[in-house]
């Protein structure tokens, strides 16, 4: 069981730009003066590059063109409403934003089930009615391999949701409180975490609760991954928002922003670089204006082929 994917999702926005909805809870996002269209055209050629950069190190990237209607500013980050497990499950999940839910849309699961073998689609989007939200790999970072799942708990990732999903898949999880440096609680998992193969970007800080923080560090030591510890100003520059994945011939990359691999040291360089190799892409519009980054853009498909 690989923790890597060598098959990822994007979707190319119709309607990119700033999403008030979410960002009652996201403090990434930035409203911004330039015109929708301006924007619009901005996340288009960084998505586009960004696609480019992927397909020339020959990693399998599958390429949704967002539909123009209805208006949906936040469907360049697919992973938050449906994700793919090695067991052949295809999930769609609940999510806090009204308007964000208008993005599962049949069409692109169909697509997913006419491409790749799925044994079991599960939708738990009724946990919307009681307000209740599991934004799928934004609140869950997986560690497939090892059967566990680690959150933060925030308005976007409910506890008991999280416990039914990890159950109903042979999972643990490993839900703990995450902060940021002004008690703000950290509204989704991947923006402190990320879980390589033999190595974890992490920001501890964030784990307020000394039991929470040692449990969490000393559990992915001993599923044998190098804890690589983040600042909170890392965080910031989307820092803990990378993914590993692997290109046709087994190689393996560490997908970043730009703004990223810049706030990092040259010691966490050097200790990523052991376990991967970095492939920085320039979203920086994509990242001020939608408060996610490149983790956020990438849905891995582990399902097996037809």
């Amino acid at each position: 069981m690989s923790q890597v994917a060598s098959t990822i999702l994007m979707i190319r926005p119709a309607a990119f730009g700033f999403n008030a909805e979410t960002a009652a809870n996201n403090v990434f996002q930035s409203a911004t003066s330039l015109s929708q269209k301006q924007v619009q055209k901005k996340a288009v050629e960084e998505f586009d590059a960004f696609t480019d950069t992927l397909r020339k190190k020959n990693i399998e990237v599958i390429v949704v063109q967002d539909s123009a209607k209805p208006l949906k500013p936040d469907a360049i980050f697919p992973n938050n409403w449906f994700c793919t497990l090695q067991d052949g499950t295809l999930a769609v999940f609940p999510m806090f934003a009204p308007n964000r839910r208008i993005e599962k849309r049949d069409d692109l699961l169909k697509t997913i089930t006419q491409q790749f073998k799925t044994r079991d689609a599960e939708d738990w989007s009724e946990y919307e009615a009681e307000s209740l939200f599991l934004e799928g790999t934004g609140s869950m970072i997986i560690d497939h391999e090892h059967k566990l799942i680690y959150a933060c708990i925030s308005p976007r990732t409910n506890k008991v949701v999280l416990e039914k999903f990890a159950y109903a898949h042979g999972f643990r999880a490993i839900a703990f409180s995450s902060k940021d440096e002004d008690g703000v609680e950290v509204y989704h998992t991947n923006v402190i975490m990320s879980i390589g193969e033999t190595y974890a970007v992490i920001c501890l800080e964030s784990i307020k609760d000394e039991t929470e923080r040692i449990a969490v560090s000393q559990l992915l030591i001993a599923t044998g991954h190098e804890v690589i510890p983040i600042t909170f100003a890392q965080v910031r520059a989307y820092a803990g928002n990378m993914l590993q994945v692997q290109n046709s011939k087994g190689k393996k990359f560490t997908i970043l922003s730009k703004q990223a691999i810049k706030s990092l040291t040259k010691e966490q360089k050097d200790i990523l670089n052991i376990h991967s190799n970095l492939l920085p892409v320039d979203i920086t519009t994509i990242e001020t204006i939608g408060g996610g980054s490149v983790r956020c853009m990438m849905a891995e498909i582990f399902l097996e082929k037809k």
